[in-house]
């Protein structure tokens, strides 16, 4: 028997191979507790059991596909952040049996405590697969290169410094002849090293043809050391700009403010929080190491990093790196937001010339 859809919360723990749910009407009464298979077509049959059920699933591998499958049937599908929800991991008798009724019950006490979140479109989400893959790739690419480092440093021999694309090129040219012996041991690894190089070019061209299907790329690269993939993985990631009541609040989403531990006369200020998408996090704190390092130019980016360094004290670098990260995606959001064109000097008022 179909219950009514407006008193019926599910709670569902995702699986890998199957998902726990759990099935509660108005009075909490449990109607529907079981396991299903994760397939679409077991979806299917829960969503025509409880037709227009809110269904509340925590953040992981398959609820992205999963949440606009059941949204597409006609549920309210609430996203939930597991950072957020301590009263399930620190479960002494955790299980996904009483995960997925801990989940039914707190949408129906009330759907804030489990900090919902929103996944993006089907679109967003493969167009952003491209910049996680290149992202693999570049770190398998770091650790064969380290390998073939030590092992030559191992046995006294230094390869000229060379590009990375360039180091399986140079690393044939000094070994040939005199150390051919060596360089057939680690020529599997040197092959290794020009396919991923080949995949890794592939898809920066791929990333920069899919930066032209988003116009608000082409604002946020005008800033000096923003390129292609740390602008079109922040408009994928933020998704919509109106999302904010405040551009500040794109720090927050993106855990780049201090966590705070208040408590009567007591206000402490901690480490960043570290919340929200790690990936485009770590991209802005590279762009923030760039303005500050060598190669960045004189802007107020800068000139406010330069500024919080130079106060000194524990960790004032690092401090001061966060710092100009955080003020760099409040000002990549306002661009955007604004439609507003680059300006280096917008507050003190120089002229970019003057730079």
């Amino acid at each position: 028997m179909n219950t009514t859809s407006s008193t019926t919360i599910i709670g569902i723990d995702l699986g890998d191979r199957k998902h726990s749910i759990c099935a509660l009407d108005a009075s909490a009464t449990i109607l529907d507790e079981r396991t299903i298979t994760n397939h679409r077509e077991s979806l299917r049959r829960l969503s025509e059991k409880h037709p227009g059920a809110t269904i509340a699933m925590e953040v992981g591998t398959h609820s992205p596909w999963t949440s606009r499958f059941l949204a597409s049937r006609g549920h309210e599908v609430i996203v939930a952040n597991p950072r957020k929800l301590r009263a399930i991991y620190a479960n002494t008798r955790k299980s996904d049996r009483h995960d997925a009724r801990m989940l039914a019950r707190l949408a129906r006490a009330d759907r804030e405590l489990l900090h919902p979140i929103e996944h993006g479109s089907e679109q967003a989400q493969r167009d952003l697969l491209q910049v996680k893959l290149r992202d693999n790739l570049v770190a398998r690419r770091v650790d064969i290169l380290n390998s073939v480092r030590m092992t030559l440093k191992s046995l006294g021999i230094r390869v000229p410094k060379s590009s990375t694309p360039a180091v399986a090129r140079r690393c044939r040219e000094f070994l040939a002849g005199e150390h051919a012996e060596i360089l057939a041991m680690i020529e599997p690894s040197l092959e290794v090293l020009d396919s991923l190089n080949a995949g890794i070019n592939r898809l920066d061209k791929s990333i920069e043809e899919t930066c032209a299907r988003y116009p608000a790329t082409a604002r946020l690269m005008k800033i000096r050391g923003v390129g292609p993939i740390t602008a079109l993985t922040f408009v994928l990631v933020v998704g919509d700009p109106e999302r904010f009541t405040s551009n500040r609040n794109v720090a927050a989403y993106l855990g780049l403010v201090p966590r705070r531990e208040q408590s009567g006369d007591i206000d402490k200020q901690l480490r960043i929080s570290k919340a929200g998408n790690a990936y485009l996090r770590r991209l802005l704190i590279g762009c923030a190491q760039y303005l500050l390092g060598h190669f960045g130019i004189d802007c107020e980016l800068r000139r406010h990093g330069e500024k919080l360094a130079a106060m000194g004290g524990p960790r004032a670098k690092k401090k001061a790196v966060v710092a100009v990260a955080r003020k760099l995606a409040v000002l990549m959001l306002t661009l955007w937001r604004g439609e507003l064109d680059y300006d280096p000097f917008h507050h003190s008022g120089q002229p970019a010339e003057a730079a």
